[in-house]
């Protein structure tokens, strides 16, 4: 998939060639856009910025020892060097001037295509080029900003970036096959649906089509059930086709699964297909492994830089634990190419990067995604034993067995607790004692978010936006000011060596890190609490998994490993992470969870990436009535005035423990009051 149309390339097509050396990796970069930023407008020291926008060339070796963890690299075509070539969209800012940038990239490994880390650090609106840079934090500290298309499969868009890849093929030319697998649950009746991963919405992103569609074939089959862990009902094939409604009439497409009667909201639905022609889709990793390479190493690329930090986000945080997993941070010459990883709310999963037929679009949420293999031991960075098979592995073993291990930040919400698994990357494999990070790892839990960040004051979704329709309003806290932080802090441990901020996670030592059996929350009225929690299984894909390949679809299940949760206060907050002001000082419980409206099914589940805002009573007249056993506002706070006194209070130990820049006090103490005046109404 193109970023931009060919069409273009006529107008703006520039060819920047890159000299290889004998491990080959970048062949060139085609740059088809470059412009200045916002008219040439001066960004603080790093003055003015350009946009590159283009696709990167590579050709990499099966033989070279770094390329043999990619699956099936051995069987694609080769050019006359006896070289794989693939291609990826590029999309870049970097300073006019490189020499008055700071030296470092910022490079967010893109979810499904998108760019999300000006939106999240800058406050800044992707969608809209002269809004982008919100109040120019990055550019001002004058990183190089980078992106790079690395999965094949996203949604077909003019603004996703996408990856191209070669396909694989048994000798002579054979064609291979191979079951493919699908899974989805609804929130409101459709009569068909693309066999794509579909997420929060009714389009799914690119699938391999079915190979044979006819009904005689016996090796496509649909299944439904009401949980994950419940017996499949498999669905006659009499009553399901591979097709859907164009213009009111029912036309085949191999893309496509329709059900007569119509899918029903609430239900899990299960395809499972033989396909044929498998992507390489591990080259999506030798993408971003040999391009941060050719930034760092060659003084010709199109922004040379000194430090590469790469960001990850949900499916990419997972990315960057399955990229060190296997060994991606070492480039075809051995040369550690990340200095520092980010991995932010991927809780304890990697993912479908690198083997036959993967889907790198799929997770894990709690009503779809299931058993794909996502959370998969081991979990910690250093080793760990899992008592049922006996194995040993750690995160890390070949990162630091090839001395490229870079420094990293494993950060987590509230939610990936619940709903990522998240405990398991700080604790036995058996769930019953703390197992500490490494000394070039810091985790940190951020206490009383959700999986990703809404507006103040948050909105109950409506029919219109079904997929995100919980029982209670999405959890509003912020997670910005500690993104800038972390990003700082970052930057200061590789630069300068100085140490960033300690672990803060909860512990099962000190009692904040528990069973959910033992957890303890308030009986809030009104409120229905979780009954469960998403557990990491030990999952069976047949013999030859190790090399990458699928051959039990479904995979058979075995023991789950045991997730531990959050302990919470009196008030329903979560302890032993690090806590934003609204917890030191709350006017709300925010948790990590929210249960599906009974209107889209399953209302007894969680639904997918939200927390929950409940609000304390106003007064004490107004709790006791309503039997909230939480401290009303007024009973908390004389005034409005104490209140922003200990919220103010909270910020500042959040600088102290540098979690909060203190340039960013003005803006939180802002959100302070703007929560004052919307949740306990007094201005």
């Amino acid at each position: 998939m193109y970023l931009l149309s060919r069409r273009l390339a006529w107008i703006l097509t520039l060819f920047a060639f890159v000299t290889s050396s004998a491990a080959a990796h970048v062949t060139r970069v085609e740059i088809l856009s470059r412009e200045d930023v916002q008219g040439g407008r001066a960004f603080g020291l790093a003055g003015g910025y350009e946009r590159i926008v283009g696709r990167v060339y590579f050709a990499v070796k099966p033989e070279n020892v770094h390329n043999r963890q990619i699956v099936d690299l051995d069987k694609a075509p080769r050019n006359a060097q006896g070289e794989v070539e693939f291609s990826a969209d590029l999309y870049l800012y970097k300073p006019k001037d490189m020499n008055k940038g700071n030296g470092a990239v910022l490079f967010e490994v893109s979810n499904r295509g998108g760019r999300g880390i000006l939106r999240l650090v800058d406050g800044g609106n992707s969608s809209d080029a002269n809004g982008e840079f919100g109040d120019g934090f990055l550019l001002r500290e004058g990183y190089t900003i980078a992106w790079l298309g690395w999965q094949l499969d996203v949604a077909e868009d003019g603004q996703k970036l996408g990856l191209s890849a070669p396909v694989a093929h048994d000798p002579g030319g054979k064609e291979i096959r191979g079951l493919v697998r699908s899974d989805f649950t609804l929130s409101e009746k459709r009569d068909d649906m693309p066999l794509g991963h579909i997420m929060l919405g009714p389009s799914g992103g690119k699938s391999y089509p079915v190979d044979d569609p006819n009904p005689s074939s016996l090796k496509n089959i649909l299944s439904v059930r009401d949980r994950p862990t419940w017996a499949r009902l498999m669905i006659p094939r009499s009553q399901w086709s591979f097709a859907h409604f164009v213009e009111g009439k029912l036309v085949s497409d191999p893309h496509f699964i329709h059900l007569d009667g119509g899918f029903q909201p609430g239900k899990i639905y299960e395809i499972v297909y033989e396909a044929k022609n498998p992507a390489v889709v591990g080259v999506g990793l030798a993408a971003v492994r040999d391009f941060l390479s050719y930034l760092k190493y060659d003084p010709q690329a199109a922004a040379p830089v000194r430090r590469v930090y790469a960001l990850g986000i949900s499916q990419s945080g997972r990315f960057l634990r399955h990229f060190l997993y296997q060994d991606f941070n070492a480039d075809e010459q051995g040369r550690p190419v990340i200095d520092g990883v980010i991995a932010h709310v991927a809780g304890a999963g990697r993912g479908s990067f690198n083997h036959r037929f993967a889907q790198p679009s799929r997770d894990a949420q709690p009503m779809s995604s299931i058993f794909f293999p996502t959370d998969l031991f081991p979990y910690t960075d250093l080793p760990e034993t899992d008592p049922e098979t006996g194995e040993t592995a750690g995160l890390l073993d070949a990162a630091n067995r090839s001395h490229t291990a870079p420094k990293i930040f494993f950060t987590n919400t509230s939610y990936e607790y619940w709903g990522r698994s998240a405990s398991l990357i700080h604790t036995s494999a058996d769930g019953m004692k703390d197992a500490a990070p490494g000394e070039t790892v810091r985790i940190y839990m951020l206490d009383g978010l959700q999986h990703f960040s809404v507006p103040f004051p948050p909105q109950k979704a409506t029919a219109s936006s079904p997929d995100s329709m919980g029982q209670q309003r999405p959890n509003p806290n912020p997670v910005q000011w500690f993104w800038r932080a972390l990003i700082t802090d970052m930057d200061q441990w590789v630069k300068d060596g100085t140490p960033p901020p300690p672990n803060v996670y909860p512990k099962i030592a000190d009692g904040t890190l528990v069973p959910l059996s033992k957890w303890a929350f308030p009986k809030i009225p009104g409120v229905n609490m979780p009954h469960d929690v998403n557990l990491a299984y030990r999952l069976d894909f047949g013999s030859h998994w190790k090399s990458g390949i699928i051959s039990n679809e479904f995979p058979r299940v075995g023991k789950a490993f045991s997730v531990l949760v959050p302990e919470t206060d009196a008030d329903g907050n979560d302890l032993g992470g690090v806590r934003l002001p609204e917890l030191q000082a709350p006017l709300a419980t925010y948790t990590g969870w929210n249960l599906r409206d009974p209107s889209i099914g399953a209302g007894d589940m969680r639904v997918s990436f939200l927390g929950s805002f409940l609000p304390f009573a106003r007064t004490a007249a107004e709790r006791e009535k309503s039997g909230d056993p939480r401290l009303s506002i007024a009973e908390r706070y004389a005034s409005r005035e104490q209140y922003m006194g200990k919220f103010g209070e909270a910020a500042m130990k959040l600088i102290q423990e540098r979690f909060l820049l203190r340039e960013d006090l003005p803006a939180v103490l802002e959100r302070g009051q703007r929560e004052w005046d919307e949740i306990a109404g007094e201005k």
